[in-house]
C-alpha cells in the first residue's frame, strides 16, 4: 500500500511540474485571481450604494452574469464598482477566448495527428494491419478487402512511412473509407504497439522500396525485422510476407513466419508457363481469382471426416456438387504449417487441424 502511495504521489507532483511548465495555466491562474479581486472590490463598493448588491452572494452573482453572460444583473453605480464590473466583461472576453481556442486548438491536434498517422488506434480484436507502401497500392488495398469479405474498411490499419499526402489521398476513396493509418517503420517495435500488435488477427507485409534507392537484400532484410520483431511482440498472430529474392526465406522460416510470398519467383515461372503458348497464364490466373467464392479456396470440413480416408471426403465433396472439387489437404499440426498436400492416395488418413484445398466454379457462369 505504501509503495501505490509514492507511485501515486510521484504521479501527481511530475502533473504539477508539467503544469507549472505550461504558459496557459499562468494565464488561466491571472484571469482568476483578476475576477476574484474585481468581484471582492464590487461587493466593498457595492454594498453602500443603493445599487441592490447587498453581500457577497449578489456581487458573486454579477460577477457570474457579467463573466459568462456578458450583462449586468446590478446597476453598479459606485466608480470603483463599474470599472471593476469593466474588468469583469473583458475578462469574460478574455477567458471564454482563452477556453475556445484551447478546445480548439486540442480538436486541431488530434485531426492532425490522425492525418499523419501519429495518433494511437483505438484497442479492438480481429484487425487486419498491412505493412508497407508501393507503386499502386490502392489496387492491391482494393484486392486485399475483396479478398477478404469478413474483413471492413474499418478493421483495416496501414503501417508505413508513405507520404501522408498520399495516404490522405488514398483515405478520400470511398472504398477505404473509414481506413485507418498509422505513420511509421513498421520494423520497430513502438511503432507496431500503435496499433496494438498484441490483438490483430492477421498482417500482411509487402516489399516496400521506400524511397527508392533501396537494393532488394535492403528490402527483404526490412521484411526480415519487421517479422521478427512482429512475431516476438505477438507469437501467435498470423503473419504473410513478401520477399523480392530466395536468399532470405529461410530467415522467415526460422522467425516463424506463417506465409512466405516469393514474388520473383511466381512471376519467372508465370512467364516461363506463359512461354509455352499452352495457355497456362489464364488457367493460373483463373485459380487465383480475387474473388473470394472462386477459383482455389481453402475450407473446414465436418470433424466427422478427420481419423477417415480421403477418400471419403471426396466423396463428401463430390455430393456437394459439381461447383467444388476437392484437390488436396492444408495441413497444420504436427510440425506442418499450412503446408499443402494436393492429390494424396484416397486410403490417406484425413488428420487433425487440416483443410480441405477446392476449386470451385463460378456458379453464374
Amino acid at each position: 500500500m505504501n509503495g501505490k502511495f509514492k507511485k501515486k504521489m510521484r504521479r501527481l507532483l511530475k502533473g504539477l511540474k508539467r503544469g507549472l511548465k505550461n504558459p496557459f495555466t499562468y494565464l488561466m491562474v491571472l484571469i482568476i485571481g483578476m475576477l476574484v479581486f474585481s468581484t471582492y472590490v464590487v461587493y466593498k463598493t457595492e454594498t453602500k450604494t443603493d445599487s441592490g448588491i447587498t453581500g457577497m452572494f449578489d456581487a458573486v452573482w454579477h460577477t457570474i452574469v457579467a463573466v459568462v453572460a456578458a450583462y449586468y444583473d446590478f446597476y453598479v453605480k459606485s466608480v470603483p464598482g463599474r470599472f471593476a464590473s469593466l474588468v469583469l466583461l473583458l475578462l469574460g472576453m478574455a477567458f471564454w477566448s482563452v477556453i475556445i481556442g484551447k478546445i480548439t486548438s486540442v480538436i486541431m491536434d488530434i485531426q492532425t495527428k490522425n492525418n499523419k498517422g501519429l495518433k494511437k488506434i483505438r484497442r479492438m480484436k480481429g484487425q487486419f494491419l498491412l505493412c508497407g507502401w508501393r507503386s499502386g497500392f490502392e489496387q492491391l488495398l482494393d484486392t486485399v478487402m475483396r479478398s477478404n469479405p469478413d474483413i471492413t474498411p474499418d478493421m483495416i490499419i496501414l503501417v508505413n512511412n508513405a507520404p501522408s499526402q498520399q495516404v490522405a489521398q488514398l483515405k478520400e476513396d470511398p472504398r477505404f473509407s473509414g481506413v485507418k493509418y498509422v505513420a511509421g517503420d513498421f520494423s520497430d517495435a513502438d511503432t507496431l504497439k500503435r496499433p496494438h500488435i498484441d490483438t490483430p488477427a492477421r498482417i500482411l507485409v509487402i516489399a516496400d522500396p521506400g524511397t527508392g534507392k533501396s537494393s532488394q537484400m535492403e528490402i527483404d532484410s526490412r521484411t526480415v525485422l519487421a517479422v521478427l520483431t512482429m512475431k516476438n511482440l505477438n507469437p501467435s498472430v498470423y503473419i504473410s510476407a513478401e520477399l523480392l529474392d530466395e536468399k532470405l526465406a529461410e530467415h522467415l522460416r526460422l522467425a516463424h513466419c506463417d506465409e512466405i510470398i516469393l514474388t520473383q519467383e511466381y512471376e519467372h515461372s508465370l512467364l516461363a508457363t506463359a512461354s509455352s503458348g499452352q495457355g497456362y497464364s489464364n488457367v493460373i490466373k483463373s485459380l487465383i481469382s480475387d474473388d473470394s467464392d472462386t477459383g482455389i479456396i481453402v475450407s473446414t470440413f465436418p470433424q466427422s471426416y478427420v481419423g477417415k480416408s480421403y477418400g471419403d471426403l471426396e466423396s463428401y465433396y463430390g455430393k456437394q456438387g459439381e461447383s467444388k472439387v476437392l484437390v488436396g489437404l492444408l495441413l497444420n499440426g504436427d510440425g506442418h504449417s499450412n503446408e499443402p498436400l494436393l492429390t494424396p492416395a484416397t486410403s490417406y488418413v484425413v488428420p487433425k487441424s487440416a483443410k480441405s484445398i477446392l476449386v470451385c466454379a463460378n456458379e453464374n457462369s
